[in-house]
């Protein structure tokens, strides 16, 4: 008797496991794990010393299943907005930063950020500057990103 219930519990055991991986997401594909779920939060942006560009930051939270990528940003005040990551101290425009599934893509100053390039104009602390950041998969999402002092360090940590 003990041989047989062996086996059966490992074929119980395994199904189980397999059924924990599909998850009860009703929006998905079924078997990759869904979709990303994007919120944006903590955006600000330092009022700008430069004439010509500026810096933009924020956390992206990503609370679904599948990874995404931003991959392009646009506003009203720029004539062009790009992605930059740092490594090492250097940073460098990218194409796109990733955005982990159940995870957070974080910009903030000395790492990852946004560069608003051929200012239109400049925004003064106190204002908003209005962006839409693009992703692969998700839909746009716009943010109202306020200006702070331009030596404002965020009690977030980013």
């Amino acid at each position: 008797m003990r041989r047989r219930l062996g086996p059966a519990a490992l074929v119980m055991a395994g199904a189980l496991a397999l059924a924990g991986c599909g998850g009860s997401d009703s929006g998905g594909d079924g078997g990759s794990g869904g979709e990303a779920e994007l919120s944006v939060g903590s955006a600000y942006m330092p009022q700008p010393v430069s004439d010509e560009m500026a810096a933009g930051f924020l956390t992206v939270t990503n609370k679904g299943g599948a990874a995404d990528e931003l991959t392009s940003v646009s506003s009203d005040i720029a004539g062009r907005v790009t992605v930059h990551e740092t490594t090492g101290g250097a940073m460098q425009e990218v194409e796109s930063l990733k955005i982990p599934a159940h995870g957070r893509l974080v910009l903030k100053t000395g790492g990852d950020h946004l560069m608003f390039e051929q200012l239109k104009r400049k925004p003064k602390e106190g204002q908003t500057v209005s962006v839409e950041l693009r992703f692969a998969h998700s839909d746009p999402v716009e943010v109202e990103m306020p200006v702070k002092a331009a030596t404002y360090t965020p009690t977030t940590g980013h």
